[in-house]
């Protein structure tokens, strides 16, 4: 029976040495290799360029990875034992990556403020295996699945522009709605006294953690390094959130970090153990708006403040501001309008060749702003886009009102329902239903409203600002009292203004029974 054997291999390319390091089972073989090759090369005075195999894993030694992915590069800095620790990493990181002329955000053509796409993914475990927190008490990861659960606020606030059960990093009841039963069961089998074999608290959550799929890595909660039995590098313990955008700003980032932190300490002393909430429909209905995760994040500080950690909902302004950026706002007759960006899941469309092979595109066409008024009489005013009713969802304050609206911002060659139009731009109009006029309104615009394409991205966050502030108007509303929507054909559709003035009547408010909190443009009547 042969053998396979393993060898150091020394090679001249480019007018350099390499040195191909073979596999090793043990870090002091690698090292007192290294070693060898480092004294070598300073007797001879000459210069070596290591490559081949990693070193083995080992918990006494710590990793720092840089490793190239598609337009991003991606840093795994080594595990922090203390809070100074990942201050001093996270900092030391952003500085050398502005030195290196890199970047930690960048803009799209229309000005539109998001992260690299890279990611910022969060691990927390311990030094070794039996130092995780996770395993060494199940009931914390129950913990943190239930709060997430509960929270969908924390799973779309710090995400990144694509969400869904087709993401990279879906919540665990996005896609299958029996998977809720499931998880209870499972919460079932976690023991909650006394020692729990490590691989139990794997083997509980395993098959439950995934994408639609089946898939363990794209997952929000990402438990392949906790326990694994396929391979030693799969049992180190550790748990990877998977569902964080890479922030701007150091501090963002550390602050996505202490949130974590707190939770844990919060969940060691005290689990959190509660059912499962069935969101059904108001996951992709409410919690797409800005101001319904505001609310669900002051929740969560609520409840840190209450474990006895000072949180304050300020902290997290700059995230709103980065996920919704806000498009524009006026002021008609003391009613404030308000109009910011929505999330909007992309569905995934069915198999279509192309011409590398089979592929599957993203139906991005969809997009989704949140309308806010402030200080409107609701016996009188009523908000339209574009002709249609808006149905306002109140928030508990006397005077203010929100709802989503979902249009189709561009008509991709293949997308859902071909048949069906662009929406843009919205229109939007306050209307005086006791005199049947409407007293002002603004337009928002998905592109310049003077039809200027775009050649480069923005260079900064200026010139990023003025291109989102070209595409709000403050006056062009509709002027006239009577809307009239007219359908030139089967896919395309506007607002006529030129008719002479008349007394308009106000449509009837009709309410999605599936998506009570949003007004979906696709759906209207009478084209």
């Amino acid at each position: 029976m042969s053998t396979v054997k393993t060898a150091l291999s020394v090679e001249t390319r480019e007018g350099h040495i390499y040195v191909f390091l073979p596999p090793m089972e043990y870090l002091e073989h690698y090292l007192d290799l290294v070693a060898s090759i480092e004294a070598t090369a300073e007797k001879l005075q000459m210069q070596v360029r290591i490559e081949g195999y990693e070193p083995p894993r080992d918990n006494r030694m710590e990793r720092l990875v840089v490793s190239p992915d598609p337009g991003v590069i991606e840093v795994n800095i080594h595990p922090s034992k203390n809070w100074k620790e990942l201050n001093e990493n996270i900092t030391t990181l952003y500085e050398q990556a502005r030195l290196s002329r890199l970047g930690t955000e960048k803009f799209m053509l229309d000005g539109r403020h998001t992260g690299t796409g890279g990611g910022n993914h969060i691990t927390i475990g311990g030094a070794t295996p039996a130092d995780s927190p996770l395993l060494r008490r199940p009931d914390v990861l129950r913990s943190l699945i239930t709060f997430w659960q509960h929270h969908p606020g924390l799973s779309y606030l710090f995400s990144g522009s694509f969400i869904g059960p087709t993401s990279q990093a879906p919540r665990f009841d996005e896609g299958f709605e029996d998977r809720l039963y499931e998880m209870e069961i499972a919460f079932s089998q976690v023991p909650e006294k006394g020692f729990v074999p490590f691989w139990i608290t794997d083997r509980i959550f395993r098959h439950l953690l995934t994408d639609i799929t089946g898939n363990t890595h794209r997952a929000e909660f990402c438990i392949d390094k906790l326990y694994s039995p396929d391979s030693s590098s799969g049992r180190l313990g550790i748990l990877e959130f998977r569902a964080f955008d890479m922030p701007p700003h150091k501090h963002m980032s550390l602050l996505q970090m202490l949130l974590i932190r707190a939770l844990i300490a919060a969940f060691w002393k005290k689990p959190y153990k509660h059912k499962l909430v069935r969101w059904g429909t108001g996951l992709y209905d409410k919690y797409l708006l800005p101001h319904y995760v505001e609310r669900d994040l002051e929740d969560v500080v609520e409840y840190l403040k209450q474990a006895g950690y000072a949180f304050d909902t300020s902290w997290f302004k700059p995230f709103f501001e980065f996920r919704f950026p806000h498009y524009g706002s006026v002021t008609i007759r003391d009613i404030k309008m308000e109009i910011r960006m929505g999330i909007e899941p992309w569905h995934v469309l069915g198999e279509e060749m192309s011409s590398t092979g089979t592929a599957r595109f993203v139906d991005s066409s969809l997009e989704r702003v949140q309308v806010k008024l402030n200080g409107i009489n609701d016996s009188r005013y009523i908000l339209l886009c574009s002709g249609i009713r808006v149905p306002l969802t109140g928030t508990g304050i006397k005077g203010e009102y929100v709802c989503g609206i979902r249009y189709r911002a561009w008509q991709p060659p293949s997308a859902l329902h071909p048949t069906i139009g662009v929406d843009t731009p919205l229109t939007f109009d306050i209307v005086d239903t006791w005199n049947g006029r409407s007293v002002g309104g603004c337009t928002y615009y998905v592109s310049h409203p003077g039809g200027r394409s775009y050649d480069t991205f923005p260079v900064n966050s200026f010139e990023a600002e003025s291109r989102r502030v070209s595409r709000f108007g403050s006056t062009q509303h509709t002027q006239e009292p009577r809307f009239v929507r007219t359908l030139t054909s089967v896919t395309e559709h506007y607002v006529e203004n030129n008719r002479l003035p008349f007394v308009f009547d106000a449509p009837v408010e009709e309410i999605n029974n599936e998506f009570p909190c949003t007004l979906d443009l696709r759906l209207r009547k009478g084209l």
